[in-house]
């Protein structure tokens, strides 16, 4: 099977050709989306009459305040509904958890950081932090052990003393 590379003349004119196929798709896309708002405006939105007289405007307000009142009642319980079916989710999901069992931890792996590693892995790399730990250790004096006899010079009685070094 001998594949044949494609010249470069001929896959720039490949590209060009999609790119303008896409281009052509796209625009009567946008135009088809164009149209389909002007019908649904068109549709649910008819042309407002305005009337002359005072009397008419004021109806005209209270039917359109109805109008919005009932879009608000019909907004707030589809609200109300979908927030129910998402607590619903949310406890199904936690059932099904509680029914495949106990969670098991991942098996960890061992990894080797220093200190300054971890601190800039938590905090990121803006935060530039040395932290020397064994600078903040407390300084313990040693004591020194040493055996006393007793005057029970018995092999069983050995007598330790701490004694501070000095």
């Amino acid at each position: 099977m001998s594949e044949k590379k494609m010249t470069s003349s001929r896959r720039h004119h490949l590209k060009s050709l999609v790119l303008s196929i896409a281009f052509s798709l796209m625009d009567a896309e946008a135009k088809q989306l164009v149209a389909n708002k002007e019908a649904h405006m068109n549709e649910h939105c008819p042309a407002l009459d305005l009337p002359g007289s005072m009397q008419d405007l004021q109806e005209l307000c209270k039917k359109l305040n109805q109008q919005i009142d009932q879009v608000d009642e019909e907004r707030y319980d589809l609200e109300s509904k979908v927030a129910k079916s998402n607590k619903e989710i949310e406890d199904l999901k936690i059932k099904v958890v509680d029914l495949q069992g106990k969670f098991k931890k991942p098996a960890l792996k061992k990894v080797r950081m220093s200190a300054d590693a971890m601190l800039q892995a938590l905090l990121g790399s803006k935060h530039k932090v040395s932290m020397d730990l064994r600078a903040n250790l407390k300084q313990v004096k040693k004591e020194v052990k040493e055996e006393v006899g007793c005057r029970f010079r018995n092999a069983s009685c050995l007598c330790l003393a701490v004694l501070p070094s000095s």
